[in-house]
């Protein structure tokens, strides 16, 4: 056996040395790896230094939020670093805005950047007011197919979760949501006729809301100045809403009246949330005409003792002083009744043309006229045309066509109904402005444009459509919040995103919070802006400089990247 040889002790001093060598240099490689580990990405997308607005209504606080995939992860300090950084320095960051009445169901198939909405924050189109684009019997297809204007598609769905699936299938840059259309599920089982449902007819249109609630319907949306929603009876709304509560879902409606009768449609919306225990949102909430101007405070009393009463009641608004629908909104109920073909023929009889006429110039709490509203028909554009041949009136008013063709506002009104194929786009000015701020005050209005999303190109320049539609979004934040001061900026955008959200019971969208999807909007707030007017309308808005839909980056220095990361939101009954 050899012996082991002992080495003497080194001194001690030698020892200390070495000891501290070996720390110096632990400590260097941790450093370096730290170093290392610094540079490495931690986050798909870290926004630094903007004034955060969460989405609460809190006062902002400046700060960072970090993205992993779809979802925010930290708000606040970040520590680590993005595999995207975004300097947000002077400017907002605010959850993603929520419309809460869009018509883009059309408008998505033909150009699915949704660019009009993008350019304003909106990363959520809530469609549905009164007709909605599923389910749909052979009958209601087929006629949706013959009122397709400049925009043409195959209907290739027939429920309304295969529309939304379709969508997003073919690509979107916002998400999308939807009530079912108590109009829709009317004319599968009843028609266009003015009647009530059969006990066997309204057994079949409650299964088709319980059916579409299940898919993810947020609830159901009526819109009751229209035939055939107009023959609706308060009775046959309730029933299709106790069929809705049950999954958690919302009446909400465009009134049976916002003018003569405005008060007791409140009432009527009232009384079914009460009579089925759901939540209920009135759109676009308005007094209509000069003459029920004075009637707002009375409505907006009329919610607030409602919602002490423990009723969650709530509405939405556009800020303008017109609103926009058609023709049909400016002749009597009576006429339309099956539908655009049978209310076209009728048109072209000389007697009921005549009885119309007189209809339309008299005043009357019967059923509602936009026209009268307005009060002239110099206050009534004319936005939107099928016919070629008949696209050159397209911006003028009404009274400036008649006096053109030689007919009276009325029989000018009943001819283009007739040559256009349809019941020709119309905005008609019967808003009050002081009425406007009245409701925006209230802090249970939320905003939804009542408008396509479209862009300024293309299909789109073929019509004149209400300059909300470029506009709703930019126009708050621009002169309601920065000129006027109406709203503060925290209070404007918790009215764009928790609000609409909670009201909706849409989950982990709305806020800026760990865990919930990263629907984010980077903003000036100092120069934010619509630019959209009656005469020209196709003008985008300016201000927002990123947009953020499911973590995916749709708008960069205010230039869409193409990207189209669009999901359907589902409502809180979904079962898949």
């Amino acid at each position: 056996m050899t012996p082991h040889r002992l080495r003497p002790a080194p001194p001690r001093s030698a020892r200390f040395s070495r000891t501290l060598l070996g720390r110096l240099t632990a400590g260097l490689l941790m450093a370096g790896t730290l170093a290392a580990c610094s540079e490495t990405p931690q986050y798909d997308l870290v926004i630094r230094h903007g004034s955060i607005y969460d989405g609460t209504g809190q006062a902002p606080i400046t700060g960072d939020v970090a993205v992993v995939g779809d979802s925010i992860v930290a708000v606040g300090v970040v520590n680590g670093k993005g595999r995207t950084e975004v300097d947000a320095s002077g400017m907002a960051v605010s959850p993603g805005f929520i419309n809460m009445l869009s018509w883009a169901t059309e408008s998505l198939i033909e150009d699915g950047r949704s660019l009009s909405d993008i350019r304003q924050g909106v990363t959520l189109e809530v469609m549905g007011e009164g007709t909605s684009m599923g389910p749909l019997s052979d009958t209601l297809k087929a006629d949706m197919l013959a009122k397709q204007g400049a925009i043409r598609y195959p209907i290739t769905w027939r429920t309304l979760r295969e529309y939304q699936d379709s969508l997003v299938a073919k690509g979107i840059s916002t998400n999308i949501a939807s009530f079912v259309g108590a109009t829709t599920v009317r004319i599968n089982h009843v028609g266009w006729d003015n009647r009530e449902p059969t006990p066997n007819e309204l057994a079949a249109m409650q299964a088709e809301v319980r059916q579409a609630m299940e898919d993810g319907a947020l609830g159901v949306g009526s819109s009751l100045i229209y035939t055939p929603a107009f023959f609706a009876k308060t009775p046959e709304l309730i029933a299709l809403m106790q069929a809705a509560a049950p999954y958690g879902g919302m009446y909400i409606s465009h009134l049976r009246s916002e003018g003569a009768r405005f008060e007791q449609a409140v009432d009527e919306l009232i009384a079914i949330a009460e009579a089925s225990g759901a939540r209920a949102e009135i759109y676009h909430i308005k007094a209509a005409g000069e003459g029920n101007w004075s009637k707002m405070d009375r409505v907006l009393d009329r919610i607030d003792s409602a919602r002490a009463k423990g009723l969650e009641i709530t509405a939405d608004m556009y800020p303008y002083t017109a609103g926009a629908t058609g023709l049909d909104a400016a002749m009597p109920p009576w006429v339309q009744e099956g539908g655009y073909a049978a209310w076209a023929k009728r048109l072209q009889d000389p007697a009921i043309r005549a009885r119309v006429a007189q209809e339309m110039r008299t005043p009357t709490d019967e059923w509602e006229s936009l026209l009268l509203a307005a009060g002239s028909p110099e206050r009534v554009l004319l936005s939107g045309f099928k016919n070629d041949t008949l696209k050159h009136y397209t911006g003028m008013t009404l009274a400036a066509v008649a006096k053109q063709r030689g007919t009276t506002p009325e029989e000018t009104a009943m001819d283009l109904v007739v040559q256009d194929g349809s019941r020709v786009g119309t905005i008609y000015f019967i808003i009050s402005e002081d009425n406007l701020v009245k409701a925006m005050k209230r802090p249970w209005v939320s905003f939804g444009s009542d408008a396509q999303s479209m862009a300024p190109e293309g299909v789109f320049l073929g019509s004149s459509p209400h300059p909300r539609a470029y506009g709703t979004f930019a126009r708050v934040l621009g002169r309601y919040v920065r000129e006027q001061k109406v709203l503060s900026l925290e209070e404007a955008v918790r009215r764009m995103t928790s609000l609409p959200a909670g009201n909706l019971r849409i989950s982990r969208r709305g806020q800026l919070k760990p865990g919930y999807l990263a629907d984010i909007v980077v903003f000036d707030p100092q120069t934010i802006g619509d630019h959209a007017t009656f005469e020209e309308p196709h003008q985008l808005a300016t201000g927002v400089r990123d947009v953020f839909v499911n973590g995916t980056a749709v708008l960069r220095n205010g230039e869409h990247t193409g990207a189209k990361p669009g999901r359907v939101v589902l409502g809180p009954g979904a079962k898949r």
